[in-house]
């Protein structure tokens, strides 16, 4: 397939093109700059030129494309809401151009985005194969800029690595290669409507990933209260304390998908955390 692929230079973008052109498709990124043009042409890539918020671009480039995997998001969180109406117009805007069209269309959704996931599944009832896919709060591996490199940085900066109470709350985590094979598998089978979990660990205890912290920077370890975690967290403070463990057992049963990759754990084991 052509595939046309939005945040094709970001961190899961760039595994998602590799695990694409490994399977034989042709990929297209958008573009936004000369520098992203440059960096897709390095990876046997094309590009198109645009970003998220120039529509007629994504338009175009979802009409020419046998296929669309959008990975693109502004992750400011100090204008949430507006990156997530951007994320709407632009998930709009190419479904219009694949309407009738029988083509996959696969998109990523975050937290709040009722309205995007909305669009996604009634195009699914007009001629689109959309399928949704839900990532975990540490999407890992080498070059991670996400949520585990901010707690990390916390630890060293408070000089000790830190949970809130017993720790016991989980968190769901995938191997960024993993979660790039899964949106191939998505783009060439999953049926219209579907919702994957995209999940390798399915509950890591924070307390795990704390003390895995705490041994690799050779800082204590602590129990803070659920008072003093936005102290120590910051805007991480909620989510450091949610438990939210996910299943991967029906994404796995429906498109024969199968982690294979480290563990979140092993894999904070590993030099390439630290070494920045």
């Amino acid at each position: 397939m052509r595939v046309f692929v939005t945040g094709a230079t970001g961190y899961i973008g760039s595994a998602v093109i590799r695990e694409l052109k490994n399977a034989g498709h042709q990929v297209v990124g958008l573009a936004r700059s000369d520098n992203s043009a440059a960096k897709l042409k390095e990876v046997g890539a094309d590009s198109h030129r645009g970003d998220i918020a120039d529509l007629d671009s994504l338009r175009s480039g979802a009409a020419a494309a046998d296929g669309v995997i959008h990975l693109a998001f502004n992750h400011d969180f100090s204008n949430f809401d507006g990156a997530l109406t951007a994320d709407l117009h632009a998930v709009e805007a190419m479904g219009s151009a694949l309407e009738g069209s029988g083509k996959p269309f696969v998109i990523t959704t975050h937290n709040n985005g009722v309205a995007t996931e909305n669009v996604v599944l009634s195009l699914a009832e007009r001629g689109v194969r959309t399928s949704i896919v839900e990532l975990c709060p540490s999407v890992h591996g080498e070059g991670d800029t996400g949520f585990v490199p901010r707690l990390i940085q916390i630890a060293k900066t408070k000089g000790f690595s830190a949970y809130v109470e017993a720790g016991t709350n989980r968190w769901p985590a995938v191997h960024r290669l993993d979660a790039a094979q899964l949106y191939r598998l998505a783009l060439e089978k999953a049926p219209a409507g579907s919702r994957l979990n995209g999940v390798g660990d399915e509950g890591v205890p924070f307390r795990d990933i704390a003390s895995v912290i705490g041994q690799q920077l050779n800082v204590p370890v602590v129990s803070i209260s659920s008072e003093e975690a936005k102290d120590y967290f910051g805007f991480l403070s909620t989510l450091a304390a949610l438990d939210i463990p996910k299943s991967n057992t029906e994404t796995q049963k429906l498109l024969k998908w199968k982690p294979v990759q480290l563990g979140l754990i092993p894999d904070l084991e590993q030099g390439h955390y630290y070494n920045n």
